[in-house]
């Protein structure tokens, strides 16, 4: 079997034209809509990260505001950038680029965001709108793999979906998304501690796998035409691969997202997404 490929290039490019509309719609109304970074250090892959979501929101028509800190920065220094461009009515979405350098506390700098401008949708407020299944900004990740989902049509309802992984970026929040009202998903949550992994996970008819090892899903975890998500972006001496080994599983899965060009796309598409959302809110539009 040769498994479709879901790109999530081809999804996200449909996305970020419908939020290049929707910018334009408020430029029409005399709106601007800003997009926000805060990157501490000089990590190459964090600093990569931050150039594409630039990037992808100049496309878009938003404006871009690129904050930077020193690895030396205090915590004091990072929050009180934050508050900064929480006070910037210039700024509509925001982002942390994490992880933050050693001795700094992302989950702080985080949760010091105006829940308003949480571009990332990781905010507790936003995590607990979630929860509560009450509009807001959704994380981009999880976010992203739903809109590959519908763009597919991969069937949800009454489909039994695995997720292996817990983190409150991908896992967790995937979780509340494929068991929401009108998704209608049976979600089981796994981890690296689930006994017989791989016989839980050959059950999924939908299979999301964000555990953070490289090539850690071989064949003998799927179920033979299910679809499979691969969330991992793992460097290794061979460059970039995911957590699923994409090629002895494209021969078992009937569908399956690659790496690169998978989740990641639609991850940068939600976080403008988020903003131009937020601006419409701010705008008095929705």
């Amino acid at each position: 079997m040769s498994a479709q490929v879901l790109s999530g290039k081809e999804v996200a490019a449909v996305v970020r034209e419908e939020v290049r509309q929707r910018v334009a719609a408020l430029a029409g109304h005399g709106r601007s809509v800003g997009l926000a970074t805060v990157l501490v250090g000089e990590d190459a892959a964090s600093q990569v990260y931050v150039r594409g979501k630039h990037k992808a929101a100049t496309a878009a028509g938003m404006l871009s505001y690129d904050r930077t800190l020193p690895a030396t920065a205090s915590q004091d220094e990072v929050e009180d950038l934050i508050r900064d461009l929480n006070a910037n009515d210039k700024v509509d979405g925001m982002i942390v680029q994490l992880p933050l350098p050693d001795g700094l506390d992302g989950n702080r700098a985080v949760e010091t965001i105006d829940p308003d401008k949480d571009a990332d949708g990781l905010h507790p407020d936003s995590l607990g709108r979630l929860v509560l299944d009450r509009p807001g900004p959704r994380p981009a990740t999880p976010a992203g793999i739903m809109r590959v989902l519908q763009h597919y049509e991969i069937e949800t309802s009454g489909k039994l979906a695995v997720v292996i992984g817990r983190s409150f970026l991908v896992g967790r929040p995937m979780v509340l998304l494929l068991s929401a009202k009108g998704v209608d998903a049976t979600v089981i949550q796994t981890h690296s501690r689930t006994p017989d992994l791989a016989g839980m996970s050959r059950e999924a008819d939908i299979l999301i796998v964000a555990i953070g090892r490289p090539n850690f899903v071989g064949a003998d975890f799927v179920k033979p035409g299910a679809t499979v998500i691969d969330v991992g972006i793992n460097r290794t001496e061979n460059g970039l691969v995911g957590d699923v080994d994409y090629d002895a599983v494209a021969d078992v899965a009937g569908a399956i997202t690659p790496v690169p060009g998978g989740v990641g796309p639609m991850t940068i598409a939600s976080l403008l997404e988020n903003t131009v959302a937020a601006a419409e809110r701010s705008a008095g539009l929705v």
